[in-house]
Order: structure tokens, then C-alpha cells, then sequence
């Protein structure tokens, strides 16, 4: 993704989402773009590194971008390396702007749970560290009643049995759009983020935890 498509969709997901873009000029929209843009929504979820929940996302019917950043923290304008380190009270993130004529945000939230361990206190996979704790930041009271059912019916799933789900449902704060070079990160490095992704053990435990059920990205 180029630097300036990179902007575009973080300003786009900043403005459905209700939070500012540091730095950025008014929007100034025609009309017809006003209406093109009008039917679309935006989901955020935590759900460890950001390239490997992109993945689960992009190509998906509906879905029309996925943006890796950070949510849940009081930093502004925080950087990977700041919240890397665990100290800002940021989570990696993705926001999924979708349009809930072609899909439903019920249906994000089950690609979701099946691309997470909900049940790793320490993380996700071999990611440790509060970054990379897993959440699903509600936007509005639909979207929070839809997170909190889907949260109690994974509960009472066959797959945790005998587990606790600790992934937090909680209300969104601004969500800041990562550094350019990690979007798309699959698409500009893919051995490397294939080689990541296979090290982690991530498929290999979504696979174990869900087993048909686990998502399997489109994309990569």
C-alpha cells in the first residue's frame, strides 16, 4: 500500500470511527462521494499482531479496508516502538470499514473469535505483552449488544469447554492508524510475515483450539 492509500483509508477509518486524524486537513467530500460513503461501518478488534488479523479480513465480501493500529490507550499519536513496550495501554488493532448492506458486523465478529485464542491471559500465541492482549472495542449500542452476546455464546461453546474467554468487551476510544509500513504487511514482505505467521503457531493453535470452525484468511 502506498503511502498516500495508506492515509486515505487511516483518515477514513478515523472519521467513521468518531476520532481525529492528528494532522489532517478538513475532509471535503462531493455529494455523490457523501452518498457512496454513507452506508459504511467500521469494527475494531485487538487480536495480537495486527499483519496476521489483517489477514482474516481482507477479501471478505463487504469488507471494503482493513487498517492495523492501536486502540485502548491514553497516548496520542502513539508508535509501534512505544507501544511495543507495553507501557501505553495500547493493543495492536485492526478497523474493518464494512458495509452492513453486504455483511454484518455479527458476522465480523465471528471471523474474529475464530482468528484469536480468547482464553491466553499472556497474549496471543507466541505474542506476550499487554499490546497484545485481545478486545473488541464497541462503537455504538448496537455494536456493543452484538459483542457481548457473541462473547456469552462463545462461553457456552463445545470448543472452551471448561475454559474462561477473557478477551475484554469495552467502548472505543480514538484509534491510531500504525506506521505505513505495516499495512499490508503480508502483501510487502510475504516470506517474511509467512515465516512469522508459521514460527508463531498461530494456525497451528487455531486449528487445535476451533478445528473446521477456525478462520482460515482469504488472503496470503
Amino acid at each position: 500500500m502506498k503511502r498516500s492509500l495508506a492515509f486515505t483509508l487511516a483518515a477514513l477509518v478515523l472519521t467513521l470511527a468518531g476520532a481525529p486524524l492528528a494532522g489532517a486537513a478538513p475532509a471535503t467530500r462531493s455529494s455523490a462521494s457523501s452518498t457512496a460513503a454513507a452506508p459504511a461501518d467500521t469494527a475494531l478488534f485487538a487480536g495480537g499482531c495486527f499483519w496476521c488479523m489483517e489477514t482474516a479480513f481482507e477479501g471478505r465480501p463487504g469488507v471494503r479496508a482493513v487498517v492495523s493500529g492501536y486502540s485502548g490507550g491514553k497516548e496520542s499519536n502513539p508508535t509501534y516502538d512505544a507501544v511495543s513496550s507495553h507501557a501505553t495501554g495500547h493493543l495492536e488493532t485492526v478497523a474493518i470499514v464494512f458495509d452492513p448492506t453486504k455483511t454484518t458486523y455479527e458476522t465480523l465478529l465471528g471471523l474474529y473469535w475464530r482468528s484469536i485464542d480468547p482464553t491466553q491471559t499472556s497474549g496471543q500465541f507466541c505474542d506476550r505483552g499487554g499490546s497484545y492482549l485481545s478486545a473488541i472495542f464497541w462503537r455504538n449500542e448496537a455494536q456493543r449488544k452484538a459483542a457481548v452476546a457473541s462473547k456469552a455464546a462463545i462461553e457456552r461453546s463445545a470448543a472452551l469447554t471448561g475454559r474462561t474467554v477473557v478477551t475484554k468487551v469495552s467502548k472505543a476510544g480514538p484509534f491510531w492508524p500504525a506506521e505505513a509500513y505495516h499495512q499490508d504487511y503480508w502483501k510487502k514482505n510475504p516470506e517474511r510475515y509467512r515465516a512469522y505467521r508459521e514460527a508463531c503457531g498461530r494456525d497451528r493453535r487455531l486449528e487445535q483450539l476451533w478445528g473446521d470452525e477456525a478462520t482460515v484468511p482469504l488472503v496470503h
